[in-house]
């Protein structure tokens, strides 16, 4: 049941973005990814089981999404995943420590506005650290107020929108469920401005 821990329940975003990895499940074998506000853990999970190298994340404030992803680990047979305790906007030993990275998961990590910056200076901080990672992330449309294209700007991100169809996304059942919101989601891909990643 939703409350003020939204991480404890599987949103559209997350399904989508799972979607997006079982799609290039082909590239993920060794890569180093780490899911932010992971909750559910859903989309790291998959990465996980494609081969991944993969640790999951959400705030230190939260223990029931932490122990959220301990127990999407358990139940999904990857005990080894490391989950850490890492909160947005804030600069911790954990975030320091991170071992190199090649891909940033988040999920609907985009909900609430106040939190947009802190998001996006974490995500500026890992990729400042790994120049060719990439955010990969799924928001669902909520207010055609809320945009991060400003904050994109002020920390000299850019991002890419990619289509719902093009990873098979967009289907009126995906993963066997009709999704209430998921006409609502959308992928982009972040990466620093002066990258040459693709």
């Amino acid at each position: 049941v939703p409350d003020s821990q939204y991480g404890t329940y599987v949103w559209p975003c997350a399904v989508v973005l799972a979607q997006y990895l079982w799609a290039h499940r082909a590239s993920l074998p060794g890569k180093r990814v780490l899911e932010i506000g992971a909750g559910v853990s859903l989309p790291g999970v998959v990465a996980a089981r494609c081969g991944a190298q993969v640790i999951l994340s959400d705030s230190e404030e939260l223990p029931r999404c932490l122990q959220s992803c301990r127990s999407s680990c358990l139940l999904n047979r990857l005990p080894h995943v490391p989950v850490l305790g890492l909160t947005w906007g804030r600069v911790s030993p954990e975030l320091l420590s991170l071992a190199p990275i090649d891909v940033i998961l988040g999920s609907d990590v985009f909900f609430d506005p106040k939190d947009f910056e802190d998001i996006l200076t974490t995500v500026y901080f890992l990729l400042e650290k790994n120049p060719h990672a990439q955010f990969w992330t799924t928001y669902q449309v909520r207010s055609a107020d809320w945009s991060i294209e400003a904050l994109l700007y002020k920390w000299k991100l850019k991002s890419t929108h990619v289509p719902l169809h093009s990873f098979g996304a967009d289907k009126e059942h995906l993963a066997s469920s009709s999704l209430p919101g998921r006409h609502t989601v959308e992928m982009m891909i972040i990466s620093l401005a002066h990258s040459e990643a693709t």
